[in-house]
């Protein structure tokens, strides 16, 4: 699973000096699901079917991985595998 933080100049990155950085991605994100407080996640695909999840607070960082992979974690969840961090 990968996370991505957006990067700034005063923000060190994880990029070697001289390395080309990732391409930017285009993610067509759904509609923003929000739960009590206004906490609000959306999820998304891009051009190459990864799937992702992202808050509305942080636009630019967010959870990627494959549609197969966020389902199974999606599902652990529902099925109540995170029930103990509440």
């Amino acid at each position: 699973m990968n996370f991505t933080t957006p990067h700034t100049a005063a923000t060190p990155t994880a990029t070697p000096p001289g390395a080309a950085a990732p391409p930017a991605v285009s993610i067509d994100w759904d509609e923003a699901f929000c739960s009590e407080g206004a906490n609000c996640f959306r999820f998304g695909l891009d051009d190459s079917g990864r799937a992702y999840i992202g808050s509305t607070l942080a636009p630019g960082e967010y959870v990627s991985d494959s549609v197969e992979a966020l389902r199974a974690l999606i599902s652990a969840v529902k099925a109540g595998a995170a029930d103990h961090l509440l």
